[in-house]
């Protein structure tokens, strides 16, 4: 137990020893503790150097029979080896307190060099690529992480949807869509023209859409991936359909991360949004620039002087969702201020 504090072995136990008993010579410590008179007598004088016993002069001082000599000297000083000199703890709370200021001021200076070497580490080391790139193979193990990292997110999904769906079928994907638009997250697809074909999947993106969802469409797309608040993404590593086990690559935060998410962004800004008719979708002509259903929800709650946030819970999404589509409507407009967006919307009749 004290070890702990910087004593030996030997210490420890000489030292609880004399808890016992108010006064203790090296010859009497020897026969307790099972140490030779020498070690006992060393013991004694390590731990009196460091304050954590002293010599008992006041035992020797109280004139009883073969306890003093004439000089008034401690017992046992004659003989020259110092066994019978007794001795004395110091009050534990007076000697061990201050052991223990120490270790842990050592404690907190090695705490201290290691947030320092930690962090030189994270500034100057290469790191392997294992850290940034996880490679999962299976159906099961590649439908299980895509469900994670939908499931984990708390605010914004990314997602790039191409062909048909391999190692998570679109029937799996929903309850995980509808949970991500029921948390509020701001949930963005870009697909390519022939994930929609069917009109099962026409009217799934429909109630998607009309739940919160924000899907655009475009010819082609250089991959499927899903990107999860921006911390990780997840991309098929065969798109070629070579009939092999699905497998995939998880990428975590680092310049590879950032890079998909500007691909995104590139394509989300190129891509055409698709609204929701009675059967199910259709994309937005080239030439018309007009305002999504979804935009107009958000309008119409701006003119009304709702605030973003208000506005957010009122139509079930997030804040950043509300701010997108208003900085869209304003470009729509040509406007630079929520003030010239009113007035445009009024002139083009758009409420």
């Amino acid at each position: 137990m004290l070890q702990a504090l910087g004593l030996s072995p030997d210490e420890e136990t000489v030292y609880t020893a004399l808890l016992a008993r108010p006064t203790a010579s090296a010859r009497d410590l020897a026969g307790q503790t099972g140490l030779g008179r020498d070690d006992a007598a060393r013991v004694l004088h390590d731990l009196a150097a460091r304050g954590l016993v002293a010599v008992a002069v006041e035992a020797g001082m109280t004139g009883t029979a073969g306890t003093c000599g004439a000089a008034g000297a401690p017992a046992g000083a004659g003989t020259g080896d110092g066994s019978a000199t007794p001795y004395r703890l110091t009050p534990p709370s007076v000697a061990l307190a201050p052991l223990l200021v120490e270790q842990r001021n050592a404690l907190h200076r090695a705490e201290t060099a290691l947030s320092m070497l930690t962090e030189q580490y994270r500034s100057t080391a290469a790191h392997s690529a294992g850290s940034v790139v996880e490679v999962v193979v299976g159906v099961e193990q590649v439908a299980h992480r895509f469900h994670q990292l939908q499931r984990g997110a708390q605010r914004e999904l990314l997602v790039f949807l191409v062909g048909t769906p391999i190692a998570v079928p679109r029937a799996d994907t929903g309850m995980s869509e509808s949970a991500a638009l029921d948390r509020g997250v701001d949930f963005r697809v870009v697909a390519t023209k022939d994930y929609l074909d069917g009109h099962e999947v026409a009217r799934e993106m429909r109630a998607a859409i009309t739940a919160g969802l924000e899907l655009r469409l475009v010819e082609e797309l250089p991959l499927k991936m899903v990107v999860s608040d921006r911390q990780r993404a997840m991309v098929p590593l065969d798109m070629t359909g070579s009939g092999g086990e699905p497998s995939a690559i998880v990428v975590h935060r680092s310049g590879l991360l950032t890079a998909l998410v500007q691909l995104f962004e590139k394509e989300w800004d190129q891509a055409r949004p698709l609204y929701p008719t009675p059967t199910g979708v259709r994309m937005q002509p080239t030439a018309e620039r007009q305002p999504t259903v979804g935009e107009l929800e958000v309008l119409a709650l701006l003119l009304a002087g709702v605030s973003d946030r208000r506005a957010a819970s009122q139509l079930g999404v997030s804040i950043r969702t509300v701010e997108r589509r208003t900085r869209r409507l304003m470009d729509l407009a040509g406007a630079d201020s929520r003030l010239q967006l009113g007035w445009h919307a009024a002139r083009a009749g758009w409420l």
